[in-house]
């Protein structure tokens, strides 16, 4: 087996969220994208003719709890913020100037909403 593991060999399981210092209740779902561009193939009738390639931006998205001192339209309300995950296995992904996308949706049932920040710069640190 090839890779770098650590002591324990974790992989993968808990995580951490937060923005601009703030810790927020993370249910799951976390996913996160460093792509800085994404390409497209370019075919023609002929044949395979190359591809395109086009900015895109990084992200951080998660499914959070909604609790009492949240205000769950803040999150919409964010613009310029720092977010940043822990991951079990040592990693730490940071994405800065990051905004929000889409709205948020509380389902009242477990009281989670899902968010997605996006912005021009996520990098593992």
């Amino acid at each position: 087996m090839s890779g770098t593991y650590g002591t324990d060999r974790r992989i993968a399981g808990t995580a951490s969220v937060t923005v601009d210092g703030r810790t927020h209740l993370l249910v799951g779902e976390l996913t996160y994208g460093v792509s800085s561009v994404t390409r497209t193939t370019l075919t023609g009738q002929d044949g395979v003719h190359g591809y395109s390639e086009m900015p895109s931006p990084g992200f951080i998205a998660g499914t959070f709890r909604d609790v009492a001192d949240l205000r769950v339209e803040d999150f919409n309300a964010m613009r310029d913020v720092s977010v940043v995950i822990t991951l079990v296995n040592g990693k730490t992904i940071s994405g800065t100037g990051m905004w929000t996308v889409g709205a948020q949706e509380v389902a009242t049932t477990e009281g989670t909403f899902a968010v997605r920040w996006e912005g021009d710069r996520v990098e593992t640190v």
